[in-house]
């Protein structure tokens, strides 16, 4: 998508000026395009609720059980529903009332921007699913790159909507081109801003004004990495290792590779030679994505051998396996910057280290 940078009235698929007016394109409530600011004017004549109201918690509750239904078949929208479903509601509001006191009132912030990531389908839903419980109204920013499950999502939550009509004028989820003239009215009028991403994306975003009163909170980049003893993998039996590759997908495929808590740097650890345990190990892995039915998308196929060339003419690497699109593994010669940007869906810096002292920084 293009910025917004021509004559005035001319559009683009997300932001539109004519006639001084700054539209841009609205997810929810209700597909359409529309006026910022009329937007941003009905968003702050929502009435406040207290937190936990039941019309916020009896939706949110409502959401889980069609996101349950809807969702079979995508993990992290089962995953997401099941964190939503009445039960859990009701323990988080036990915590989050034990944090107040006769000292200590718990009311709203008010206004809510939240800036989500794009590679993390659900990831906006906790956002706002949170602000919303304890009272907030809120702003979501949402991508252009919709998916499958993404649809899914926002269309279920326009479908529950209809039985909620209290929750209707509390928010609103827009998508926009990155234009800062947008990013800059909406944080002019928020109360705190949400912010996930790269430092890029961050320090961009945050050069941005919010007023005075105003909280910010940024989520950064984060990455994990997994590390397995290669003598302790050599004594598990079949069935233990099936479990090990099972557990591994979890953690690594869901939000393709891209989550905070996916790893995409292996280690494995102990004096013995690694290489026949990684194959055993990596081919099980195999077997798990295609019984799971994983696929890569295309541009996402193109971009993991170029990632990996790429490394190779950066870092120093000893190795590189790719028999299909859904795993490939790069055998680094020494302990990898894995930091930045990244394809994800399956491509895996392997590292060979004596003990786990070695990856600690001098």
């Amino acid at each position: 998508m293009t910025s917004t940078q021509g004559q005035p009235g001319e559009a683009t698929e997300g932001t539109a000026r004519s006639s001084g007016a700054l539209r841009v394109r609205q997810l929810l409530p209700k597909r359409q395009s529309v006026d910022l600011v009329e937007v941003l004017t009905r968003l702050s004549s929502a009435p406040a609720v207290a937190p936990f109201d039941p019309s916020r918690t009896e939706f949110v509750a409502d959401l889980s059980r069609r996101l349950g239904r809807r969702g079979r078949g995508l993990p992290e929208t089962q995953a997401l529903a099941f964190w939503m479903r009445k039960a859990a509601l009701h323990r988080l509001e036990g915590s989050f009332s034990e944090l107040g006191s006769e000292q200590i009132v718990l009311m709203p912030r008010g206004t809510v921007f939240h800036i989500p990531p794009a590679n993390v389908d659900t990831l906006f839903v906790y956002s706002w699913v949170l602000s919303t419980l304890v009272g907030n109204r809120n702003i979501v920013r949402l991508s252009s790159r919709a998916t499958e499950q993404s649809n899914l999502i926002i269309d279920t939550i326009s479908d529950v909507l209809v039985d909620h009509p209290a929750v209707v004028g509390s928010f609103t989820m827009l998508t926009y081109d990155h234009d800062e003239a947008v990013t800059a009215m909406i944080s002019a009028d928020c109360d705190v801003r949400v912010i996930w991403g790269g430092d890029a994306t961050i320090q961009r975003i945050r050069s941005i004004p919010i007023p005075p009163h105003a909280n910010e909170l940024v989520f950064a980049d984060r990455f994990s990495m997994a590390a397995i003893g290669t003598r302790a993998y050599q004594g598990l039996p079949a069935q233990e290792r099936n479990r090990l590759a099972e557990l591994f997908f979890s953690d690594a495929y869901w939000f393709d590779q891209l989550g905070c808590s996916s790893a995409r740097l292996l280690l494995w650890v102990g004096a013995d030679d690694p290489r026949t345990s990684a194959t055993d190990f990596y081919d099980r892995v195999r077997a798990v994505v295609r019984n799971n039915g994983y696929t890569v998308d295309t541009s996402v196929a193109i971009a993991k051998p170029t990632q990996a060339y790429r490394t190779m003419i950066d870092a120093e690497v000893s190795g590189y396996s790719a028999r299909d699109n859904t795993l490939a593994v790069l055998e680094m010669a020494s302990f990898p910057d894995v930091r930045g940007e990244f394809c994800g869906a399956g491509l895996f810096y392997q590292v060979h280290v004596p003990d786990l002292a070695a990856i600690v920084p001098d």
